[in-house]
């Protein structure tokens, strides 16, 4: 049994290597994974970023902020930059980033509700689980954050497994 472990393991590590494994693997997590630097900029997302927020389906996001990029409603309405409007400075999203890259600290489960625009250009309420975690690499720091849209499973907790906590 331990044999079998170690070279699931083994195998599993020679695919890695592999940019285009990595790459698929990636993109089919239904969660949403964004890299961004600093000042939260987008680096780097997987394919999840289209389904589960829409507004900028057409638009080249790489290198927005993050609120622009996943069409944060306070964003929109005040036409001001992420990290300038009158919401930013409690914003559970920017905080859990700064506080990880920063400190790193890693932020697991928290749950937020807050009003997004979709790509019909409508405001919609969603509820997600985040985490966030700081990385190196090549000599420069990010944050990897994940977001999992949770709406249908707070708006009807009846279709939830008896395991699995609510928040």
């Amino acid at each position: 049994m331990t044999q079998d472990r170690t070279m699931a393991n083994h195998s599993f590590e020679m695919l890695a290597k592999s940019g285009e494994f990595l790459n698929i693997v990636v993109n089919n997590i239904t969660s949403c994974i964004l890299l961004l630097d600093r000042e939260m900029k987008l680096k780097a997302f997987n394919n999840a970023l289209r389904s589960i927020f829409s507004n900028k389906a057409d638009e080249n996001i790489l290198y927005m902020r993050c609120g622009e990029a996943i069409g944060c409603a306070y964003q929109i309405k005040e036409l001001k930059d992420c990290g300038k409007t009158s919401k930013c400075s409690t914003c559970e999203l920017r905080l859990a980033g700064m506080e990880s890259y920063l400190n790193n600290t890693e932020i697991y489960n928290e749950h937020i509700t807050r009003p997004f625009f979709n790509k019909n250009n409508q405001q919609e309420i969603k509820d997600l689980r985040f985490s966030t975690r700081r990385f190196h690499f090549q000599q420069e720091r990010y944050i990897i954050m994940i977001l999992e849209d949770i709406t249908f499973l707070v708006k009807h907790p009846s279709t939830l497994p008896e395991t699995v906590p609510t928040t």
